[in-house]
């Protein structure tokens, strides 16, 4: 019962820690004068990544591998098989060109370099997380430049300039909030575990991730309620590409992680590639650049799929 209190209060904290963030960062970047598009592709997406990050820099130093790499690829499932499925079955959205000329084909490269990456010697070193992070760089500077309309539906509507001492106030609140999340449901999350004999990843690739990808979910809830744009399909891929790139680079140069359950070089890596891969045909096809209820039914029925089959 505590194991699951923590886990409930450390999403709490998480997903206000991340609200908190959110919000003072977007409040930073519209004081120094940064432009909307820059603040959308760098700003907010690694603000709602601030959750995995976190969870995962924690995981790693404490010495559970696994629960880092479970999160964050279970996470990139969550987000395509979950946090999707559950947006476009409740309004079906339009899907931007530039998903198949930029995003797509930058999501599937980042998951094939981390594929590649760990699979062969279940380790991911800090030359490597060196080299994802060049590469998340060399994409943010490709998007700034060349790609003039960017994804900014996670901005509040009323994004006006908070006062500094506000701006300030949220930005140290969203970080402590985010640390006491994350160390909440680490401790739960292991709690859960070992009490169950399963292992950290698997609580790391359903309960952990999951948990991680709220933000996410909540925000494609409230724009479908307040009947804007639903969050585009770019945010999600966006996300998964940070969590990638960003996420494990940023871990694996802290502290190399290594794999220690080999469900995760066997089935998971697998599941992650199949739903990105997915994607495109369920864009393309049957009617081109929009996705409606019947590939929300597809990406949930691939998705209980896989959380049946990694805990059965």
């Amino acid at each position: 019962m505590q194991n699951i209190l923590f886990i409930i209060l450390g999403l709490f904290l998480l997903i206000v820690g991340g609200n908190w963030l959110l919000k003072s960062a977007v409040a930073l970047s519209l004081k120094l004068d940064i432009p909307k598009i820059v603040i959308g592709m760098t700003v907010v997406s690694f603000a709602t990544s601030a959750p995995e990050l976190i969870v995962s820099i924690k995981a790693a130093l404490d010495g559970f591998p696994d629960l880092a790499l479970g999160n964050v690829v279970g996470s990139n499932i969550a987000n395509l098989g979950l946090v999707l499925a559950i947006t476009i079955l409740l309004s079906s959205i339009e899907v931007r060109k530039s998903f198949y000329t930029t995003d797509w084909p930058v999501m599937i490269v980042a998951s094939l370099l981390f594929v590649g990456f760990i699979y062969f010697d279940g380790r991911l070193e800090r030359y490597e997380g060196i080299i994802m992070l060049a590469f998340l760089f060399a994409f943010l500077i490709y998007i700034l430049r060349f790609q003039k309309i960017a994804v900014v539906d996670e901005l509040p509507e009323d994004d006006k300039p908070l006062p500094l001492y506000k701006t300030v106030l949220f930005l140290g609140l969203g970080g402590v909030a985010l640390w006491g999340g994350s160390e909440f449901l680490i401790d739960g999350a292991v709690g859960l575990a070992s009490k169950f004999g399963v292992s950290d990843r698997i609580i790391g690739v359903t309960v952990v991730s999951v948990g991680t990808s709220i933000p996410e979910l909540a925000a494609s809830i409230i724009a479908i309620i307040k009947k804007e744009k639903a969050i585009s399909l770019g945010n999600l891929i966006g996300s998964n590409i940070f969590n990638l790139l960003a996420v494990l680079g940023i871990t694996s140069i802290i502290t190399p992680i290594n794999v220690v359950d080999e469900g995760l070089l066997t089935n998971d890596i697998f599941w992650m590639l199949g739903i990105s891969f997915l994607i495109l045909p369920l864009v393309l096809l049957p009617k081109s650049l929009r996705l409606g209820w019947r590939d929300g039914l597809i990406l949930i029925a691939v998705y209980i799929t896989f959380v049946y089959l990694t805990l059965v």
